[in-house]
């Protein structure tokens, strides 16, 4: 506990609360403001055309002198992934892992943040001063190395954010856990816990990694062909037992995926990941080799880790086709919303004859800690008031109920929604309003420049197509001087519908005359009228109701 009496303390998230994705938490203490995590989320199906999603930092903007540090707890998209965006609005220290301060650099890269910002590396010994609090950390087991926990002191007792984290027995060096620190914490006392929830609703333990590395020792040692393996760029231990099995069974690794190329390179250079002499080949080289002496890993530009293998299936791959003596190992779960697309790529790469191996396989585990492992954490903090976080909004509910079976009561577990202060001032702590929170859609170079109207547009063009009437008038002649001439994209096949075309031509021109004789007339009734009239009859005539876009010129 701080020396320092504190007597307002916050914690505000802004993303990793009822979704999965984005994290961003704020922690204020007194005047003083922390941020854990700037984490971006991959887009829901229904986000057409959207590359990712970042939290809205309204809030951070708004108190920038404030800000005293950002902090990381490992380095993988979700906890990194929008700290460019966050470093143009608040210009604050960072302050993470060797590992994790490498990878949010490799980000700054594509969009470079101010040039006066300061990195700081810390670890499970690090302890970093400030007016009114001080902030320690502990070592997590997850899929990344270097994840850690982090710990603002109050006077209160200990504000702790677990990152994400499980408990793995077999776990050693960069990946193991630091037990003893949890309970010391726990000991001395936590104030408030903050934890991941991922995996609230799973019953037992975690498989351990081991389980995996057992099923890629049979796959590397039985596979006949070439090997695929799809990962996220940066689960690093994913891809280190990879290299391994691959220096076991004399085989070539090809590293495919401008993200995944980035991270790999990062991973060697700093000794987390281990590749061995002579193992790393270029893609264009596979046709070098024997189909079995080759294995693939790969994911997409943005670490997204099915974007380069629904591309191979789809043949617009560059330099690899499916052939019938691969094997595809999928090491990740299908997120929410994008589950009948994989499944879909499955499907397709089962009809060119690969053999597709998933989770169910046992070619993948979770990084997160099911319900005995947060319970564990739990016991281990022994939290004065918990607050769930990293998940959707039933996985915060099942952690709540686990919460409440080591005896925790209900009015000290707090569920929070992005925005929801919790608040502690003159000896309580309750909820106690909110600040402004939500989504920001990135797409391209555009920030936030692409909206809910947007969507509902391209989403409109996907199902129904677009219908488009381009008509020349004579003002002084009134009369129409060319057209109507009608384009359809995704609608309807003109020349096997021309008596539909033909009919809204004439509906169109009617209007148009109709308006043209009077005296005076405006270009946008005409343009609503005929979207309103060829709406009506196109949904009569087709059941489907395309984008009309009238387009008026006059000489």
């Amino acid at each position: 506990m701080t020396k320092v009496k504190n007597e307002v303390i916050k914690v505000i998230p802004l993303g990793g609360v009822g979704e999965l994705g984005k994290s961003m938490y704020v922690v204020e203490i007194d005047e003083e403001l922390f941020v854990v995590d700037a984490g971006l989320m991959f887009p829901e199906e229904e986000m057409l055309g959207i590359d990712f999603v970042i939290p809205d930092m309204t809030y951070l903007e708004e108190n920038k002198d404030r800000v005293k540090g950002i902090f990381l707890t490992h380095g993988h998209e979700d906890a990194i992934g929008a700290i460019a965006y966050l470093l143009q609005k608040v210009q604050a220290p960072v302050y993470g892992s060797k590992l994790t301060l490498a990878l949010a650099k490799e980000h700054l890269k594509v969009m470079p943040a101010p040039s006066n910002v300061k990195f700081f590396e810390v670890s499970t010994k690090s302890r970093m001063n400030f007016k009114r609090t001080y902030v320690t950390f502990f070592n997590t087991t997850h899929s990344i190395p270097d994840a850690l926990g982090i710990v603002f002191h109050t006077s209160e007792g200990a504000i702790v954010h677990t990152g994400e984290f499980k408990f793995d027995q077999a776990a050693k060096g960069p990946y193991k856990p630091d037990l003893g620190k949890m309970a010391a914490l726990g000991e001395e006392g936590v104030f408030i816990l903050m934890s991941d929830s991922t995996e609230a609703e799973r019953p037992g333990y975690t498989t351990s990694e081991t389980v995996v590395e057992n099923q890629l020792s049979k796959t590397f040692y039985g596979a006949e062909g070439r090997i695929l393996v799809a990962v996220y760029a940066s689960n690093f231990l994913r891809i280190q037992q990879v290299l391994d099995k691959a220096a076991e069974t004399g085989k070539k690794v090809a590293v495919v995926g401008k993200s995944l190329e980035s991270y790999f390179e990062v991973g060697v250079k700093l000794g987390y990941l281990n590749a061995g002499e002579g193992i790393v080949i270029s893609v264009k080289d596979i046709g070098n080799y024997d189909d079995s002496e080759v294995a693939i890993i790969l994911t997409g530009n943005q670490g997204e880790p099915l974007e380069a293998l629904e591309k191979i299936v789809r043949k617009h791959h560059r330099d690899i086709r499916i052939k019938d003596t691969d094997t595809v190992l999928i090491t990740v779960t299908p997120s929410p919303g994008s589950e009948v697309s994989v499944y879909s790529m499955m499907n397709e790469l089962a009809k060119a004859g690969a053999t597709v191996l998933t989770s169910a396989r046992n070619v993948h585990v979770s990084g997160h800690g099911s319900q005995e492992d947060l319970k564990m954490m739990l016991n281990l903090m022994q939290p004065k008031n918990f607050i769930p976080v990293t998940g959707e909004y039933r996985m915060l509910i099942a952690h709540s109920k686990l919460a409440q079976e080591i005896g925790m009561r209900k009015n000290q577990i707090f569920i929070a929604d992005k925005g929801d202060i919790v608040e502690y001032k003159s000896g309580k702590i309750r909820m106690s309003g909110r600040v402004t929170a939500g989504n920001i859609l990135i797409d391209g170079i555009g920030v936030g420049d692409v909206g809910n109207i947007v969507l509902r547009d391209r989403k409109l063009l996907s199902q129904d197509g677009i219908f488009t009437i381009v008509i020349t008038l004579s003002r002084k002649q009134k009369r129409i001087a060319a057209g109507p001439e009608i384009v359809s994209r995704g609608f309807v096949y003109v020349r096997e519908s021309e008596e539909l075309l033909e009919e809204a031509s004439n509906l169109i021109r009617k209007i148009v005359e109709k308006y043209v004789n009077k005296e005076t007339f405006e270009w946008t009734n005409i343009k609503q009228e005929i979207r309103d009239t060829l709406s009506s009859y196109l949904y009569q005539q087709t059941k489907r109701r395309p984008m009309i876009i009238p387009i008026i010129m006059e000489y």
